[in-house]
């Protein structure tokens, strides 16, 4: 059984195309959230994503800023400028689909949150310690999340009190052992250096992840994000990943 995971999509739909591609065949797909927000595409990604089968996909923080859920002042002023970008263009099916989302949800033996189990909307993990004390946050041996734009995993050491981070290898399968928390890195908008587009392939069955990197064509991204007067920074740090 091969389930897609994927967050941080970010109206990037030249990535998301790239990922849907290289990926091939699926038997589900899990969107762990951000389906808008600081790209040029939030119409299309979000249809796209409908389409998907057996679809399973949360509410990340752009998402709900763009639905109005959350306020758009907790945002830096760039992001800010992205979500009332958005807010401007967005179909209102599309809109009320993102209202309809959930920030966290449980699947058999994974639980699913866009940020983090104790926060599923905003909190980052990025460090062991933060990661450490949300294992006391979920009860199924795994948990998968977004929001960092980091394709990380965090493994709970129950013995020594603490959990240890670990980059995943590109193509590479993992066997999973609980338990674990697992972030597929971003689709629109990677953060770790690599402009790649990032995925993972959950088998269930097997319990194992492989993580995937797909280039694709980001100046043809940039141009639209151009021609939509988005912010620079914006712009600038798709062709880096940073």
């Amino acid at each position: 059984m091969r389930i897609l995971i994927i967050s941080d999509i970010h109206a990037n739909l030249t990535a998301l195309d790239a990922v849907l591609n290289d990926a091939g065949q699926v038997d589900a797909v899990w969107c762990l959230g951000d389906l808008v927000g600081y790209g040029p595409d939030p119409n299309e990604c979000v249809e796209c994503i409908q389409q998907l089968p057996n679809l399973v996909c949360l509410i990340g923080n752009h998402d709900a800023a763009v639905s109005g859920d959350i306020e758009i002042t907790t945002f830096n002023d760039e992001a800010r400028l992205a979500v009332i970008w958005t807010q401007s263009v967005i179909e209102p099916a599309h809109l009320e689909f993102l209202r309809a989302l959930s920030p966290q949800t449980v699947i058999d033996s994974v639980s699913l949150a866009h940020g983090s189990p104790r926060q599923p909307i905003w909190e980052y993990l990025l460090d062991t310690q933060t990661a450490f004390e949300n294992f006391d946050h979920f009860d199924t041996p795994f948990c998968f999340v977004g929001h960092s734009h980091f394709p990380v995993v965090f493994q709970m050491q129950a013995e020594k009190r603490r959990a240890d981070l670990s980059i995943p290898q590109i193509n590479c399968s993992l066997n999973m052992i609980p338990r674990a928390i697992y972030n597929p890195g971003s689709v629109g908008q990677p953060r770790d250096r690599d402009p790649r587009a990032a995925y993972a392939i959950f088998d269930p069955v097997r319990l194992t992840w492989n993580y995937h990197r797909v280039s694709y064509d980001i100046q043809s991204v940039q141009h639209r994000m151009q021609s939509a007067n988005l912010p620079l920074r914006h712009i600038q740090r798709l062709s880096a990943g940073w």
